[in-house]
């Protein structure tokens, strides 16, 4: 299961981490992750640049991490965007993907 998890700090997200395998399909196959990754990798670069905000991303074998602590709203509709996306990902494969947010 991939699990995507939302930092939030005073309702703005400055952490989004994202790990796990799907499991929807074989590797290669999987589509749940292919949407998933295509979701991060797009934000990702959306904040870093396109918008050249100070985001740190990160990642490893099964672990993409976004730090972001600038506020501005920019960063936070593309947050939005991304937590959007992967909650109609989960309605859809409750089974492969899970999405939480946490206020740190």
């Amino acid at each position: 299961m991939i699990k995507a998890r939302f930092c939030r700090q005073n309702g703005q997200v400055v952490q989004f981490r994202c790990s796990g395998h799907a499991g929807y399909a074989d590797r290669g196959q999987d589509i749940v992750c292919a949407a998933v990754t295509s979701a991060v990798q797009m934000i990702a670069n959306a904040l870093t640049e396109c918008a050249h905000l100070p985001a740190v991303v990160t990642a490893t074998e099964g672990e993409i991490a976004i730090e972001y602590t600038g506020g501005g709203k920019t960063a936070q509709i593309l947050f939005d965007s991304l937590h959007l996306q992967l909650t109609l990902l989960m309605q859809d494969h409750p089974k492969h993907i899970q999405v939480t947010d946490t206020e740190v």
